[in-house]
């Protein structure tokens, strides 16, 4: 029984681990092109975004980083954005977690090094 709770306390730790997302880099991310329709702010100092479909995607704690709510709605709400969306759980799934806006060629956002 104390094996058993050991093995799975160690899966738990190696399943969230692979959740976490840090040093994302461009060849770690999927890109997606879509317009923004709304923006708002969330938990956490993040900024949510959302488009006509109702697909939702953050910038995680943007607002901390120095972002600013009114300047991001000016610069992208209505427009198309390029989105680098992190891929997690070993590159399998892509998370709503934004790496990288971008408008064109003016990058509006970077997690990029």
């Amino acid at each position: 029984m104390k094996n058993r709770l050991h093995w799975l306390l160690c899966l738990g730790i190696f399943f969230f681990s692979g959740c976490l997302i840090k040093n994302t880099k461009p060849e770690d991310c999927t890109i997606v092109e879509t317009e923004i329709s709304s923006i708002s702010e969330g938990t956490s100092y993040d900024i949510n975004f959302r488009n006509a479909s109702g697909d939702y995607y953050y910038i995680n704690r943007g607002l901390e980083q120095g972002l600013i709510l009114e300047d991001i709605k000016t610069k992208v709400l209505n427009k198309t954005v390029t989105l680098h969306l992190a891929k997690v759980l070993g590159g399998k799934v892509t998370s709503q977690h934004i790496a990288q806006m971008a408008i064109g060629d003016t990058i509006i956002f970077t997690e990029f090094e």
